[in-house]
């Protein structure tokens, strides 16, 4: 059969594919490794005149080409001769479908509302590693080898040196290494204990760490920062109070307490009839921690506090399941 004839047969069998079997056996009769195009090709390296052997190249090629174009042209017939049944399925006169907006997290706006507020105050945002050294989660914030403060934090460690930082607390002493005074910091972020997941313990939370440095920087000025912070965020009707604490990196230290955002201090079950409710801890910063990063606790002086953001999130919202927020539950979710 000569390229002519073969050429006609082509356009003959392509005019009979009904569906996509009879297209692969189309194609497998002339394109595959035994098919016709190929044998063409091996008869080919037969001829041994040039000038022959240049022309029925020549031919075969544009044989090889005819029958790609022919290929294609029954592929996209088939494609949509398939989309045509599948319309007729179709009632075009069904009103469309809802594109399903998504949320933002209440973690993630709970947590852009505090950043908020505090650079409104100018304070700056500063970031840490997730993974720890010992020295900067511990050691150089004042926390003895034996001290037992360092039981209150239930740690996974990596190896003697390194572990997951249980606080945000390490990015103070971080920035206070490569920055002289004045500081007005806060270092947000993802933090890791060993805790046993319930209501309101989870192995992984996020906190805010903030803290000022300058001189005859006062433990009026902590008070007057976070009291102002609680009513942008709370609301201004509510009051807050400081009960005197202990942290190792602090001195003093203070649990700083809101007026209950449900019953405005009146008692109910959520503040267990006190009126109140707990949302962070502060204090002016230790002078050990100050000698740490080199700094002369005589001349500079300053306060730290840190904030659980799932506590403040689950007293904002009156949430009193922290697994809540990690359930991935749309229902949950889309409240917010």
């Amino acid at each position: 059969m000569n390229i002519n004839e073969l050429k006609e047969q082509m356009k003959n069998e392509a005019g009979q594919i009904k569906n996509e079997i009879d297209l692969k056996n189309f194609s497998a009769k002339y394109k595959g490794n035994n098919g016709l195009i190929s044998k063409l090709f091996q008869e080919l390296k037969k001829i041994e005149n040039k000038d022959e052997k240049k022309q029925k190249g020549k031919e075969i090629n544009e044989l090889k080409q005819y029958f790609e174009e022919l290929l294609a042209e029954k592929e996209k017939f088939l494609i949509e001769k398939l989309r045509e049944e599948e319309l007729k399925n179709i009632d075009v006169s069904l009103p469309g479908y809802d594109i399903k907006k998504g949320k933002i997290h209440p973690i993630t706006q709970v947590m852009e509302e505090i950043k908020s507020i505090f650079l409104r105050m100018g304070f700056s945002i500063a970031e840490g590693p997730d993974i720890e050294k010992d020295y900067y989660n511990f050691t150089a914030l004042n926390f003895p080898h034996d001290h037992p403060a360092r039981d209150m934090h239930d740690t996974f460690k990596i190896n003697d040196e390194y572990l997951l930082r249980t606080h945000t607390s390490p990015i103070q002493v971080r920035v206070m290494e490569k920055q002289k005074p004045p500081l007005k910091i806060i270092a947000p972020g993802r933090v890791f204990r060993r805790d046993a997941i319930d209501a309101s313990h989870s192995p992984v939370f996020h906190q805010v760490e903030g803290f000022m440095v300058d001189k005859n920087i006062r433990f009026s000025d902590l008070k007057g920062v976070l009291d102002l912070f609680t009513k942008e965020f709370f609301g201004r009707e509510l009051k807050t109070r400081f009960r005197p604490s202990f942290f190792p990196f602090t001195e003093p230290s203070a649990e700083v307490d809101v007026q209950c955002v449900n019953c405005k201090g009146q008692g109910c079950s959520a503040c267990k009839q006190t009126g109140w409710l707990e949302i962070l801890g502060a204090g002016m910063i230790h002078p050990n921690v100050f000698r740490a990063v080199k700094y002369d606790p005589e001349k500079w002086t300053g306060f730290a506090f840190g904030m659980g953001v799932e506590r403040i999130a689950m007293l904002k919202y009156g949430i009193n399941d922290l697994r809540l927020f990690y359930e991935n539950d749309l229902r949950f979710l889309k409240q917010f």
